[in-house]
């Protein structure tokens, strides 16, 4: 089962200019949304779909990937379902399931989207909506109830009170999409948040209130404080340390006929390297391979500093950090198997694949949800510009 979130965020706004990047207690609005799907391991891939460039510049740096919108999708009138559907049109309806969360909706816990995204699948549903509990009397314009009769009026706590769709959270089956061309359709299941977590962000009010909320009852999920952690780091950093096996490539080993070793790189990590190169790191790998295809590869790459069959990786690890005088808060990491344990604990900021072993997992700051030598070293270069930017 593949399952995408869809975070739709365009450049314009009446309400709050530029309302997307608003900072929220530090964060651009847009990032709670990116990290609170980044936390859910049920969902393979986070998307932001825009048509602003600085918004898809926030959102590659949170992690997201970006779908490139239409201006003639971000418009006030364009609705939110044809941008879904462009967004499955964009990905070959290559999905099982889409969420769609609203950026506008930043008090949501990554756990409520992961009890959603249980409850459809427990439930075989076919497209959920998140809601609230009303607890309000309603009345018509024209003088008539809605919701109770005012002649025999029920004590709160004996109403059965209805619910409030509340814009945060909707989980939609491709089939639903595509067959209705609407977020809702079926079996539609309703998942329920805490009335005050539902505050959609419109008027600069909301926006004040949603500051107030934040800094005296939520509480961050364990992937937006890294993030916090993030900035002061990577501003750090001068040089970039990497393994090979497993994070250049995806730790395999090929063999033709004749028994000759081959190994599969990625060329997006080649761009990255250039990239952090031109802004002025340093880069060094250090692998215990010895291979003369890796140190090939590593020169085409311009790699500054290439050490290969190498069974001492802190030995060459301290020599670096003496020959470029800097400290460990100065280095980048990035590692995935027991033999990169050491660095990873030391270097300021240490990175590792979705793939990579557990007890790499528990000491890196920094996480990515793509694997060895399938974009990983560009993930962390992408992230690495980003916050240098």
């Amino acid at each position: 089962m593949k399952i995408i979130s869809i975070i739709p965020a365009r450049g314009g706004s009446k309400g709050i200019p530029k309302k997307n990047l608003q900072l929220l207690n530090g964060f651009p609005l847009i990032a709670y949304s990116i990290l609170q799907s980044k936390e859910v391991d049920l969902i393979n891939e986070t998307y932001v779909s825009t048509e602003d460039s600085e918004i898809k510049n926030i959102a590659l740096k949170y992690g997201a990937s970006v779908i490139d919108r239409p201006k003639s999708l971000a418009s006030d009138t364009a609705s939110t379902e044809a941008v879904l559907l462009h967004a499955s049109e964009y990905l070959n309806q290559d999905f099982d399931y889409m969420i769609l969360l609203q950026p506008t909706s930043p008090l949501r816990y990554s756990k409520h989207i992961y009890e959603s995204l249980e409850l459809i699948i427990k439930e075989n549903g076919d497209s959920l909506l998140s809601v609230y509990q009303n607890d309000s009397f309603l009345w018509s314009r024209d003088g008539s109830p809605i919701n109770y009769d005012y002649k025999n009026r029920p004590r709160r706590q004996d109403k059965k009170w209805e619910y409030v769709e509340n814009g945060s959270i909707y989980i939609t089956k491709k089939t639903i999409l595509t067959d209705y061309e609407n977020r809702l359709g079926g079996k539609i299941l309703t998942y329920i948040m805490p009335k005050w977590m539902s505050l959609e962000i419109d008027e600069p009010i909301d926006l004040e209130l949603a500051n107030f909320l934040i800094k005296t009852k939520y509480h961050y999920d364990n992937t937006m404080i890294k993030y916090q952690k993030y900035e002061e780091k990577i501003k750090a950093l001068k040089l970039m340390i990497f393994d090979v096996d497993g994070v250049f490539t995806d730790g395999s080993v090929y063999l033709d006929s004749k028994n000759n070793e081959i190994l599969r790189f990625s060329r997006v990590d080649g761009k990255g390297i250039e990239l952090v190169k031109q802004r002025g790191f340093k880069t060094a790998v250090i692998t215990s391979e010895d291979s003369e295809i890796v140190r090939n590869r590593m020169e085409k790459l311009g790699i500054d500093e290439i050490f290969i069959g190498v069974m001492n990786k802190l030995e060459v690890y301290l020599e670096l950090m003496k020959k470029y005088n800097i400290e460990d808060e100065n280095i980048c990491f990035l590692g995935d198997d027991i033999q990169d344990i050491e660095l990873i604990k030391r270097a300021g900021f240490s990175c590792c694949p979705t793939n990579a072993q557990q007890i790499i997992k528990k000491y890196s700051l920094y996480q990515s949800r793509l694997k060895g030598g399938k974009g990983f070293v560009r993930d962390v270069c992408n992230l690495v510009l980003n916050y240098k930017e």
